[in-house]
């Protein structure tokens, strides 16, 4: 299957080719989600995330449709909750996933977030069943920390393609990123200009500014150019704009390290207190 137009930057991990620059569609509801993923696509976006958690993936699936882009061209994510990791209710979750969407197998399906109560190699076993199935093209997982992600690659029958975390320059992820491209993988990062912070921060506005562009656009350019893939959400057509005009410019040594420096204790912005969250690294 072909993912993604050959002009769209990609990120290639493990025979997966992820387009450096998706939609993400958390808190996105009704006819707003499905109206945002159709013009996103309209504007040229290849790849579109969501989620079982979401409550939105019929609205995607028809935001895609109304869209008119063919199907072989879009990228198409969508991750299974911790509640449903035991391997049959897994493989139901997954149909139940592509029903919502209306499709017959989505590009990339993810374990939203690690769940202690279920071993992992059950469920890792189930998801490589989903793909061997042909309901997903390629399977990774989210919110995996480096001893998650060494244990699941031991385990795994079938290439874990990514880990799906939150990135942006408040918080330091370089372990978890290195062990990602020790192993191949893919990293994404989902809130990548942290829920809007990045647009009141000074140093990403003057580094940004330099270069005729806001500050958001520096803190998705700062991620692109070390290949994280960015999920930005937004409900804006005017932010979709934005948040795709970054291919355009090159952000230098100095102001790569000076972006890098931004990264903070506190600086985490997504921090659920369930007991599957992990130990952070």
């Amino acid at each position: 299957m072909n993912t993604g137009k050959e002009n769209v930057p990609a990120v290639e991990a493990k025979g997966a080719r992820i387009p450096l620059l998706g939609l993400g569609t958390w808190d996105l509801r009704g006819r707003v989600c499905a109206r945002v993923v159709e013009q996103a696509l309209r504007l040229g976006y290849r790849h579109i995330d969501t989620a079982e958690m979401y409550d939105n993936e019929r609205e995607v699936g028809e935001g895609f449709r109304a869209s008119g882009v063919k199907r072989s061209d879009v990228f198409i994510t969508t991750k299974i909750w911790p509640a449903r990791f035991a391997p049959r209710e897994l493989e139901r979750a997954a149909r139940d996933c592509l029903a919502r969407l209306g499709l017959s197998e989505v590009d990339l399906l993810l374990l939203h977030w690690p769940n202690p109560q279920v071993p992992l190699a059950e469920t890792l076993g189930a998801l490589a069943n989903v793909k061997r199935e042909g309901l997903a093209c390629n399977i990774g997982v989210s919110n995996f920390t480096v001893a998650l992600i060494e244990q699941a690659l031991q385990i795994s029958k079938e290439p874990i393609v990514c880990n799906q975390i939150e990135c942006h320059p408040f918080l330091d992820q370089s372990k978890v990123i290195a062990a990602c491209r020790r192993h191949g993988m893919a990293v994404v990062a989902y809130s990548p200009i942290a829920r809007g912070n990045a647009r009141n921060d000074k140093v990403l506005a003057r580094i940004g500014a330099a270069h005729g562009k806001t500050a958001a656009q520096a803190c998705l350019r700062f991620l692109v150019q070390q290949n994280i893939v960015v999920i930005p959400r937004t409900s804006k057509v005017e932010r979709l704009k934005e948040n795709a005009a970054i291919f355009d410019f090159a952000l230098s040594k100095n102001e790569m390290a000076e972006i890098s420096a931004l990264a903070h204790p506190g600086g985490r912005v997504v921090d659920w207190s369930f007991s599957g969250q992990p130990k952070w690294d």
